[in-house]
């Protein structure tokens, strides 16, 4: 029989488990491609980390080429920008293309532009890469005293890790008076999609670091230098951050694929895409339509054992099997300070230990994709 082409799409954190679980053990029956748009992987666990200085950026990055060589299959460092699903090729920037008979999309989420005015005044915190590059451009110039105020737009745990660690290493680099930093969400209260005892604790560091929280105030446009909020207010900053839920790639929907309405592709409980079954996505470019997940790390991790193995049902015409996650995943959330709040369901925990505990976690799973000499 001729190989079954897999082609994966995206170096995200359920692709990189699915390329260690075929270096573990190689699939005779099927050639594997994998296609990004970078050559690493920043695990999103370790930004936080990255960015208060805990890290360098090699800590906590996974080179690809490495990983897929190990797996037995080919690397090629280039973004797809449109899929031909009737004939079951993807075109690259490069003006290449790349067959498949098998397509799996790993490919994270895009910035939010849809907010008027954010796309020219405003920085995404996904994709990493841009974001880390603005990262460095904020500290030279809060350094010459050219930012006062740095902006986060969104209250989940992500948005306040990352303000957190900008805060800290400020302090750390320029001293006690940093630029002010002030916490934007539509939302009445912090962290929605945690306990009470949760957003508590990290409600009271948030006060205790003299950041300025602006709740129930939707950012409905973004200006040089402030964001606009009901009623025409405007809150003042220098550099302001998206990390509000983002949106799917726009190649996704325009390739034909069944998506929702922040163009995330609809999957089913075996991450097949519902209306192609020899496609699959998983990590934040998933939506599954059964049970409903914030796009985070944890769960797109969740994805890499199940994806592995119902790629391999698919190049061999055998039933895939279900995936169902746990009802609760551990969310281990940073405060920049070499702390952190554990919070899962209503459980939870803080101090120094939790974040000893999540380092030890963090760089276990960096280092389980640092084979055959990578990274």
């Amino acid at each position: 029989m001729t190989p079954k082409r897999l082609l994966l799409v995206g170096g995200g954190h359920a692709h990189i488990e699915v390329l260690r679980r075929f270096a573990a053990a190689p699939p005779p029956d099927v050639t594997t491609t994998l296609v990004s748009a970078t050559p690493g992987t920043l695990y999103s666990g370790m930004l936080p980390g990255v960015i208060a200085g805990h890290y360098a950026l090699a800590d906590a990055t996974i080179d690809l080429a490495p990983l897929a060589q190990a797996a037995g299959a080919q690397f090629v460092a280039d973004p797809v920008v449109r899929l031909d699903l009737y004939i079951r090729i993807a075109h690259l920037a490069s003006g290449t293309v790349a067959p498949f008979d098998v397509l799996s999309l790993d490919v994270g989420s895009a910035p939010d532009v849809t907010v008027p005015g954010a796309g020219a005044h405003a920085v995404g915190v996904k994709p990493f890469a841009e974001f880390l590059a603005a990262w460095e451009v904020l500290q030279i110039d809060a350094a010459a005293e050219r930012v006062r105020t740095v902006a986060v737009v969104g209250g989940g745990a992500g948005g306040i890790e990352v303000l957190l660690a900008m805060q800290y290493r400020l302090v750390a680099t320029l001293g006690p008076h940093p630029p002010r930093f002030v916490l934007v969400t539509e939302l009445p209260h912090l962290l929605a999609l945690h306990a009470r005892a949760v957003r508590r604790t990290l409600g009271k560091v948030l006060v205790a670091r003299d950041v300025v929280l602006e709740l129930a105030s939707p950012a409905l446009a973004v200006e040089a230098g402030a964001i606009v909020t009901t009623g025409g207010r405007r809150i003042a900053a220098d550099r302001i951050f998206m990390a509000t839920t983002a949106v799917g790639a726009p190649w996704l929907a325009a390739s034909g694929l069944e998506c929702d309405d922040r163009g995330f592709v609809y999957v089913d409980d075996c991450l097949q895409s519902v209306a192609l079954p020899f496609v699959f996505a998983a990590g934040d470019c998933a939506s599954p339509l059964s049970h409903a997940q914030p796009k985070s790390g944890v769960n797109a991790v969740r994805h890499g054992p199940p994806l592995a193995a119902n790629l391999l049902h698919a190049a061999r015409g055998t039933p895939p099997e279900p995936f169902v996650p746990g009802r609760h995943a551990l969310a281990l959330i940073s405060t920049g300070d070499r702390q952190a709040v554990a919070s899962r369901g209503l459980l939870t925990a803080a101090g120094a230990w939790v974040w000893r505990w999540k380092d030890r976690i963090d760089r276990r799973f960096v280092a389980r994709y640092r084979i055959a000499g990578g990274g």
